[in-house]
């Protein structure tokens, strides 16, 4: 469901929009931008579109994009973020808020792992630092927190004081052009699928939500202290559960892949399949087994990486 969200706001966006996106990047977002004809032509050899403005994300900047160095209509942020795992604190958002203020931009903010968090600095939702109410849309899944994922089922809050700008600089409710979209194109989540997401609000649901995220961060936990004692430089785990590592030099992420999967039989997500500032990085998941994650790290110490 958070995809089909994804997919559908776009639909009350002008094509022209420019758009901003962090790379490497959770590729839903630069898709659904393909499809809707604001990419350009595609370069192959750097692996870019050329009307999307990339933000990179890398250990070199710590994780923290910077601000686009033109004038954006649509930026997409994702913290915790998908894949690398990292996040950024009120005033680090702030930024992106008062910039988006200054140009009449919209961000579009996933909170998809926002239940991940174990931080008290870190805002579980972009409404918490001042002014965004402004400025953001924010989506929510209920794939990672409950398990939905296959059930589908999210929400999206759009202020009813966000505005939006036509060609002539007309205001425009963002809300009620969402709700005519919505209205016009979507049938909704099934009832069922409603009845289950209202679970996860009891006082059973709640319970069960926090011990399945308790043990999925336990996961976290043994897989980034594994990897760090086999060598690795690793970044995420703690508010997240994706680890984001730094493949060995040599190594290109799709090598690091087969490496993994032909000496160690242990399979991940190479980097580069999240954009082209993914390249020499890769993401492993803690959403497994505690048997199967334990195994794994164990497998994976027996690499020498310096071998690479």
């Amino acid at each position: 469901m958070q995809n089909v969200i994804h997919g559908n706001i776009v639909d009350i966006f002008a094509k022209e929009n420019k758009v901003a996106i962090t790379d490497p990047v959770y590729p839903v977002y630069l898709d659904t931008n393909v499809m809707s004809g604001r990419s350009g032509k595609y370069n192959k050899e750097k692996g870019i579109y050329e009307n999307i403005v990339y933000l990179p994300v890398t250990a070199e900047n710590d994780f923290k994009p910077e601000l686009p160095k033109e004038k954006v209509d649509m930026i997409y942020l994702c913290f915790p973020n998908n894949p690398t795992g990292t996040v950024l604190n009120k005033q680090e958002l702030k930024k992106w808020i008062d910039y988006a203020k200054e140009n009449k931009s919209i961000i579009l903010y996933d909170s998809a792992y926002e239940a991940f968090i174990e931080e008290k600095e870190i805002p579980h939702s972009i409404y918490e630092v001042e002014g965004a109410k402004d400025v953001a849309i924010e989506f929510k899944s209920y794939s990672k927190t409950a398990g939905f994922t296959g059930v589908r089922c999210a929400y999206v809050v759009v202020p009813k004081n966000l505005k939006g700008y036509t060609k002539n600089g007309e205001e425009i409710s963002l809300n009620n052009l969402w709700n005519r979209r919505t209205c016009t194109k979507f049938n909704g989540v099934s009832y069922i699928v409603q009845r289950a997401a209202e679970a996860t609000y009891t006082k059973e649901g709640k319970k069960q939500i926090e011990e399945n995220i308790k043990y999925y961060k336990e996961n976290a936990k043994i897989i980034k202290e594994g990897l760090e004692e086999a060598g690795f430089k690793v970044y995420g785990a703690i508010n997240s559960p994706y680890i984001w590592l730094k493949v060995p030099d040599g190594l290109t992420s799709w090598g690091f892949f087969d490496k993994l999967l032909e000496e160690v039989n242990v399979v991940g997500t190479p980097g580069s399949g999240f954009g082209p500032h993914g390249e020499g990085y890769f993401r492993l998941t803690a959403f497994g087994t505690r048997e199967n994650t334990i195994k794994a790290m164990e497998r994976i110490k027996n690499l020498n990486i310096q071998n690479y």
